[in-house]
């Protein structure tokens, strides 16, 4: 049965130009975790190395993981949108090292047993899934001190928990509803904590100076420690290299 969900990032994928051929700095791939353009910090917020594992949930059509892949990464990439995959294999044909699944986030780390130096999610599927699921499976995926960071909007204050997006698919149909999860910066690194993740940071970047969008980005980061206690003494199964 076809996850109604797709539909949904299919949709959103129509409305989105490939990603620009350089940067502003003359780059042909680059990692950014904001929603501007030449903004924010890269990919050294993942503390990778080259041959280390990277997945990205809700990876798009690949352009941060194409970045990771050309600085010697397995990087694997997990989308529902098979749109999103389609851009993803025309842009970035020539790069290798890249691995792209379509599916949905949490059934892929639920199937998975191998594990990740790092994982992480750029305004992608944890955004869009219930941190109280996403987050346990995210660390049991993690070797032991890999990283785990993800990046979206920052939320409209009173608005937190599960919440409704709205995605345009024409003049003469409703749009298409997805759910997200929005939580104040506080509440992501409680919850981080909770699950066991260490040096947890949870920090809104504002927006560039210039221009007129004004919405800044919230980054939240977090590393796996060497086990996990939550509740009841359950002591979470470690994943080793």
């Amino acid at each position: 049965m076809t996850d109604p969900r797709s539909a949904a990032w299919d949709t959103y994928s129509h409305t989105k130009p490939q990603r620009r051929t350089t940067n502003a700095k003359g780059e042909t791939t680059w990692f950014n975790w904001t929603q501007h353009p030449d903004h924010g910090p890269g990919a050294e917020v993942l503390t990778l190395k080259s041959g280390d594992s990277v997945l990205d949930l809700g990876c798009g059509s690949g352009g941060n993981l194409a970045h990771l892949a050309t600085l010697g990464m397995r990087a694997v990439g997990i989308d529902l949108s098979g749109a999103q995959l389609a851009k993803a294999r025309r842009r970035w044909s020539d790069v290798n090292g890249m691995e792209l699944h379509q599916g949905d986030a949490l059934a892929f780390l639920a199937a998975s047993t191998a594990p990740y130096n790092a994982i992480y999610s750029v305004f992608g599927a944890a955004y869009f899934t219930d941190p109280g699921l996403t987050l346990p499976a995210v660390y049991g995926r993690l070797v032991p001190g890999g990283v785990f960071a993800m990046s979206q909007h920052p939320p409209v204050e009173g608005c937190y928990g599960c919440q409704a997006s709205y995605i345009p698919r024409g003049p003469d149909e409703d749009p298409a509803i997805v759910k997200r999860w929005d939580h104040p910066p506080e509440t992501w690194a409680a919850m981080l904590k909770e699950y066991g993740f260490e040096d947890v940071t949870a920090t809104v970047l504002p927006a560039p100076e210039h221009g007129k969008r004004r919405i800044g980005t919230l980054l939240i980061r977090g590393v796996r420690g060497s086990s996990w206690e939550r509740g009841h003494g359950t002591t979470r199964t470690e994943v080793t290299k």
